[in-house]
Protein backbone atom coordinates (compact mmCIF):
# COMPACT_ATOMS: atom_id res chain seq x y z
CA UNK A 1 0.00 0.00 0.00
CA UNK A 2 1.54 3.30 -1.15
CA UNK A 3 1.33 5.67 2.04
CA UNK A 4 -0.02 8.28 3.04
CA UNK A 5 3.12 11.10 3.24
CA UNK A 6 2.46 15.38 3.18
CA UNK A 7 5.20 17.72 3.74
CA UNK A 8 5.38 21.26 4.50
CA UNK A 9 7.50 21.96 0.98
CA UNK A 10 10.51 24.53 1.07
CA UNK A 11 11.18 24.56 -2.83
CA UNK A 12 14.37 27.00 -2.38
CA UNK A 13 15.24 30.18 -4.32
CA UNK A 14 17.13 28.00 -7.07
CA UNK A 15 14.48 25.86 -8.88
CA UNK A 16 11.86 29.24 -8.67
CA UNK A 17 14.07 31.29 -10.14
CA UNK A 18 17.19 29.88 -12.76
CA UNK A 19 16.23 26.33 -12.72
CA UNK A 20 12.32 25.91 -12.76
CA UNK A 21 12.71 22.68 -14.32
CA UNK A 22 13.55 21.37 -11.33
CA UNK A 23 10.41 22.64 -8.69
CA UNK A 24 8.36 21.20 -11.70
CA UNK A 25 9.74 17.85 -11.41
CA UNK A 26 9.95 17.21 -7.39
CA UNK A 27 5.64 18.38 -7.94
CA UNK A 28 5.60 16.18 -10.53
CA UNK A 29 6.89 13.05 -9.07
CA UNK A 30 5.39 13.59 -5.55
CA UNK A 31 1.97 13.85 -7.25
CA UNK A 32 2.80 10.33 -9.07
CA UNK A 33 4.07 9.15 -6.25
CA UNK A 34 0.69 10.11 -4.25
CA UNK A 35 2.96 12.60 -1.98
CA UNK A 36 1.29 16.02 -0.69
CA UNK A 37 3.35 19.01 -0.87
CA UNK A 38 2.03 22.36 1.20
CA UNK A 39 4.62 24.90 -0.48
CA UNK A 40 5.48 26.89 2.33
CA UNK A 41 4.75 30.47 -0.50
CA UNK A 42 5.96 32.80 2.47
CA UNK A 43 9.21 31.08 3.28
CA UNK A 44 12.20 33.04 2.89
CA UNK A 45 15.51 32.19 1.15
CA UNK A 46 17.81 30.02 3.70
CA UNK A 47 20.35 31.79 2.85
CA UNK A 48 23.16 29.20 1.48
CA UNK A 49 25.69 29.67 4.24
CA UNK A 50 26.18 33.40 3.52
CA UNK A 51 23.74 34.57 6.14
CA UNK A 52 26.49 33.31 9.05
CA UNK A 53 28.88 35.18 7.78
CA UNK A 54 27.28 38.49 8.91
CA UNK A 55 25.17 36.91 11.71
CA UNK A 56 24.73 33.56 13.52
CA UNK A 57 21.59 35.43 14.76
CA UNK A 58 20.37 36.53 11.47
CA UNK A 59 20.92 32.86 9.91
CA UNK A 60 19.12 31.24 12.99
CA UNK A 61 15.94 33.70 13.32
CA UNK A 62 15.19 33.90 9.36
CA UNK A 63 15.33 29.69 9.60
CA UNK A 64 13.72 29.33 12.64
CA UNK A 65 10.82 31.29 10.73
CA UNK A 66 10.86 28.84 7.93
CA UNK A 67 10.35 26.06 10.08
CA UNK A 68 8.03 27.86 11.99
CA UNK A 69 5.53 27.97 8.99
CA UNK A 70 5.61 24.16 8.79
CA UNK A 71 5.20 23.83 12.59
CA UNK A 72 1.35 26.14 11.92
CA UNK A 73 1.11 23.24 9.40
CA UNK A 74 1.82 20.27 12.05
CA UNK A 75 4.25 19.01 9.01
CA UNK A 76 7.69 18.39 8.86
CA UNK A 77 9.66 20.64 6.31
CA UNK A 78 10.95 19.00 3.35
CA UNK A 79 13.22 20.48 0.51
CA UNK A 80 14.68 19.04 -2.46
CA UNK A 81 18.05 21.22 -2.55
CA UNK A 82 21.11 20.15 -0.31
CA UNK A 83 22.29 23.73 0.47
CA UNK A 84 18.71 24.09 1.90
CA UNK A 85 18.29 20.98 4.10
CA UNK A 86 22.37 21.51 5.51
CA UNK A 87 21.57 25.56 6.31
CA UNK A 88 18.15 24.92 7.64
CA UNK A 89 19.01 21.35 9.37
CA UNK A 90 21.58 22.93 11.00
CA UNK A 91 19.88 25.87 11.98
CA UNK A 92 17.15 23.51 13.56
CA UNK A 93 20.18 21.59 15.26
CA UNK A 94 21.27 24.60 17.22
CA UNK A 95 17.70 25.83 17.87
CA UNK A 96 16.93 22.61 19.51
CA UNK A 97 20.10 22.69 21.40
CA UNK A 98 18.88 26.20 23.11
CA UNK A 99 16.09 25.08 23.90
CA UNK A 100 17.98 22.78 27.13
CA UNK A 101 21.05 24.76 26.77
CA UNK A 102 20.63 28.57 26.03
CA UNK A 103 16.93 29.57 26.46
CA UNK A 104 18.00 33.24 26.65
CA UNK A 105 19.22 32.49 22.70
CA UNK A 106 16.15 30.96 21.94
CA UNK A 107 13.56 33.55 23.55
CA UNK A 108 15.88 36.11 21.43
CA UNK A 109 15.33 34.70 18.23
CA UNK A 110 11.77 34.19 19.10
CA UNK A 111 11.73 38.01 20.42
CA UNK A 112 12.51 38.45 16.67
CA UNK A 113 9.88 36.61 14.88
CA UNK A 114 7.30 38.23 17.44
CA UNK A 115 7.89 41.73 16.29
CA UNK A 116 7.26 40.71 12.76
CA UNK A 117 4.20 39.14 14.16
CA UNK A 118 5.29 35.54 13.30
CA UNK A 119 5.10 32.37 14.90
CA UNK A 120 7.64 31.57 17.55
CA UNK A 121 9.92 28.32 16.60
CA UNK A 122 9.22 25.70 19.11
CA UNK A 123 10.81 22.77 17.50
CA UNK A 124 8.46 20.38 16.79
CA UNK A 125 8.57 19.99 12.97
CA UNK A 126 11.39 17.74 11.84
CA UNK A 127 13.14 18.70 8.83
CA UNK A 128 14.23 16.37 5.77
CA UNK A 129 15.32 16.23 2.10
CA UNK A 130 13.24 14.51 -0.69
CA UNK A 131 16.44 12.21 -0.91
CA UNK A 132 15.61 10.83 2.50
CA UNK A 133 11.92 10.92 2.00
CA UNK A 134 11.86 8.88 -0.73
CA UNK A 135 14.32 6.45 1.28
CA UNK A 136 13.31 6.33 4.45
CA UNK A 137 9.55 7.74 4.65
CA UNK A 138 8.52 6.36 1.03
CA UNK A 139 10.70 3.30 1.48
CA UNK A 140 12.65 1.78 -1.02
CA UNK A 141 10.10 -1.50 -1.24
CA UNK A 142 7.17 0.66 -1.79
CA UNK A 143 8.74 2.74 -4.69
CA UNK A 144 10.05 -0.64 -6.47
CA UNK A 145 6.81 -1.42 -6.94
CA UNK A 146 6.07 1.77 -8.75
CA UNK A 147 8.75 1.11 -11.18
CA UNK A 148 7.15 0.55 -15.03
CA UNK A 149 10.41 1.70 -17.13
CA UNK A 150 13.64 0.28 -15.42
CA UNK A 151 16.40 2.27 -16.49
CA UNK A 152 18.37 -0.60 -18.02
CA UNK A 153 21.99 0.15 -18.76
CA UNK A 154 22.19 3.31 -17.67
CA UNK A 155 24.98 4.27 -15.94
CA UNK A 156 24.28 6.93 -13.04
CA UNK A 157 27.17 9.01 -11.18
CA UNK A 158 25.69 10.23 -7.75
CA UNK A 159 26.47 14.19 -7.19
CA UNK A 160 25.99 14.21 -3.40
CA UNK A 161 26.69 18.21 -2.95
CA UNK A 162 28.35 19.06 0.44
CA UNK A 163 25.63 20.79 2.49
CA UNK A 164 23.67 17.70 2.35
CA UNK A 165 26.27 15.26 4.19
CA UNK A 166 28.46 17.32 5.92
CA UNK A 167 26.26 20.51 7.10
CA UNK A 168 24.52 19.31 10.29
CA UNK A 169 25.69 18.01 13.39
CA UNK A 170 24.32 14.63 12.72
CA UNK A 171 23.07 12.83 9.56
CA UNK A 172 21.63 9.74 10.86
CA UNK A 173 20.08 8.93 6.94
CA UNK A 174 23.04 7.71 5.82
CA UNK A 175 26.99 8.01 6.46
CA UNK A 176 28.80 11.06 5.04
CA UNK A 177 31.67 10.50 3.79
CA UNK A 178 30.65 7.00 2.22
CA UNK A 179 26.91 7.72 1.41
CA UNK A 180 24.52 5.01 -0.14
CA UNK A 181 21.35 6.47 -0.98
CA UNK A 182 21.24 8.11 -4.31
CA UNK A 183 23.19 4.55 -5.67
CA UNK A 184 20.91 2.47 -4.00
CA UNK A 185 18.15 4.22 -5.93
CA UNK A 186 19.77 3.66 -8.99
CA UNK A 187 19.86 0.29 -8.62
CA UNK A 188 16.19 0.24 -7.93
CA UNK A 189 15.30 1.92 -10.71
CA UNK A 190 17.01 -0.24 -12.57
CA UNK A 191 20.38 1.70 -13.33
CA UNK A 192 24.04 1.16 -12.69
CA UNK A 193 25.71 3.14 -9.71
CA UNK A 194 29.35 4.34 -11.12
CA UNK A 195 31.39 5.40 -8.22
CA UNK A 196 34.15 8.41 -8.54
CA UNK A 197 35.78 10.16 -5.71
CA UNK A 198 33.99 13.72 -6.82
CA UNK A 199 30.98 12.22 -5.86
CA UNK A 200 30.66 13.90 -1.93
CA UNK A 201 32.90 16.60 -2.39
CA UNK A 202 31.82 20.24 -3.26
CA UNK A 203 30.51 21.07 -6.93
CA UNK A 204 32.67 24.76 -6.32
CA UNK A 205 29.53 27.42 -6.44
CA UNK A 206 30.35 28.80 -2.91
CA UNK A 207 33.37 30.08 -4.37
CA UNK A 208 32.15 31.31 -7.68
CA UNK A 209 31.55 34.63 -7.59
CA UNK A 210 35.35 35.66 -5.79
CA UNK A 211 37.43 32.34 -7.56
CA UNK A 212 35.52 31.39 -10.48
CA UNK A 213 38.74 30.12 -12.44
CA UNK A 214 39.11 27.91 -9.33
CA UNK A 215 35.11 27.86 -9.30
CA UNK A 216 35.40 25.70 -12.91
CA UNK A 217 38.40 23.96 -12.24
CA UNK A 218 36.41 21.93 -8.91
CA UNK A 219 33.61 21.27 -11.02
CA UNK A 220 35.64 20.44 -14.61
CA UNK A 221 37.42 17.61 -12.43
CA UNK A 222 34.26 15.88 -10.93
CA UNK A 223 32.66 16.09 -14.26
CA UNK A 224 36.02 14.55 -15.67
CA UNK A 225 36.36 11.95 -13.02
CA UNK A 226 32.91 10.91 -13.36
CA UNK A 227 32.60 10.89 -17.31
CA UNK A 228 36.12 8.44 -17.37
CA UNK A 229 34.10 6.25 -14.61
CA UNK A 230 31.46 5.40 -17.48
CA UNK A 231 28.97 7.94 -16.69
CA UNK A 232 26.16 8.53 -18.86
CA UNK A 233 24.80 11.14 -16.25
CA UNK A 234 25.28 13.24 -13.40
CA UNK A 235 22.45 12.65 -10.89
CA UNK A 236 22.22 15.38 -8.10
CA UNK A 237 20.19 15.73 -5.25
CA UNK A 238 20.61 20.00 -5.51
CA UNK A 239 19.58 22.56 -7.11
CA UNK A 240 22.81 24.59 -6.65
CA UNK A 241 24.96 22.08 -7.50
CA UNK A 242 22.90 21.41 -10.85
CA UNK A 243 23.49 25.17 -11.47
CA UNK A 244 26.95 24.48 -11.04
CA UNK A 245 27.37 21.57 -13.01
CA UNK A 246 24.62 21.97 -15.99
CA UNK A 247 23.68 25.54 -16.47
CA UNK A 248 27.45 26.25 -16.30
CA UNK A 249 28.93 23.21 -18.36
CA UNK A 250 29.60 25.44 -21.28
CA UNK A 251 31.33 27.81 -19.80
CA UNK A 252 33.31 25.15 -17.72
CA UNK A 253 34.36 23.42 -20.96
CA UNK A 254 35.40 27.17 -22.04
CA UNK A 255 37.77 27.62 -19.18
CA UNK A 256 38.74 23.91 -19.50
CA UNK A 257 39.67 24.00 -22.73
CA UNK A 258 37.55 20.60 -23.16
CA UNK A 259 34.36 19.52 -24.01
CA UNK A 260 32.26 17.77 -21.66
CA UNK A 261 29.06 17.70 -22.12
CA UNK A 262 27.69 15.47 -19.17
CA UNK A 263 23.89 15.36 -18.55
CA UNK A 264 23.18 16.39 -15.26
CA UNK A 265 19.46 15.24 -13.89
CA UNK A 266 17.90 16.14 -10.92
CA UNK A 267 16.74 13.21 -8.66
CA UNK A 268 13.34 13.21 -9.20
CA UNK A 269 13.68 13.42 -12.76
CA UNK A 270 15.61 10.25 -12.74
CA UNK A 271 12.92 8.38 -10.76
CA UNK A 272 10.32 10.02 -12.63
CA UNK A 273 11.71 8.67 -15.80
CA UNK A 274 11.56 5.34 -13.92
CA UNK A 275 7.65 5.78 -13.88
CA UNK A 276 7.04 6.47 -17.18
CA UNK A 277 6.34 9.64 -16.65
CA UNK A 278 7.26 11.83 -20.39
CA UNK A 279 10.93 14.02 -20.25
CA UNK A 280 8.85 17.19 -20.95
CA UNK A 281 6.69 16.90 -17.74
CA UNK A 282 9.89 17.27 -15.27
CA UNK A 283 12.05 19.42 -17.41
CA UNK A 284 14.58 17.62 -19.13
CA UNK A 285 13.95 19.87 -22.81
CA UNK A 286 15.19 22.97 -20.14
CA UNK A 287 18.52 21.98 -19.60
CA UNK A 288 21.25 23.85 -20.64
CA UNK A 289 23.12 20.86 -21.17
CA UNK A 290 21.77 18.56 -23.27
CA UNK A 291 20.10 15.06 -22.25
CA UNK A 292 19.70 13.80 -25.46
CA UNK A 293 22.18 11.04 -24.49
CA UNK A 294 20.55 9.72 -21.52
CA UNK A 295 17.22 9.97 -23.82
CA UNK A 296 18.76 7.24 -26.47
CA UNK A 297 19.93 5.19 -24.33
CA UNK A 298 16.53 5.07 -22.72
CA UNK A 299 14.74 4.66 -25.84
CA UNK A 300 12.84 7.87 -25.44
Amino acid sequence: MTPSLQYAYFPGCVAQGACRELHLATTTLAQALGIELVELKKASCCGSGTFKETSQLLEDTVNARNIALAEELNLPLLTHCSTCQGVIGHADERLKDAQNNDPAYLEQVNDYLQKENCSPYRGTSRVTHLLWALVQDYGLETLAQKIVKPLTGLNCAAFYGCYLLRAQEQIPEDNPRNPQSLENIFRLVGANAIYYDGRVQCCGWPISSYGTPQSFQMAGRHLQDAVAAGADCLVTPCPLCHLQLDSRQPEISRALGIELALPVLHLPQLVALALDIEPEAVGLDRHVTPVDRVLEKLGL
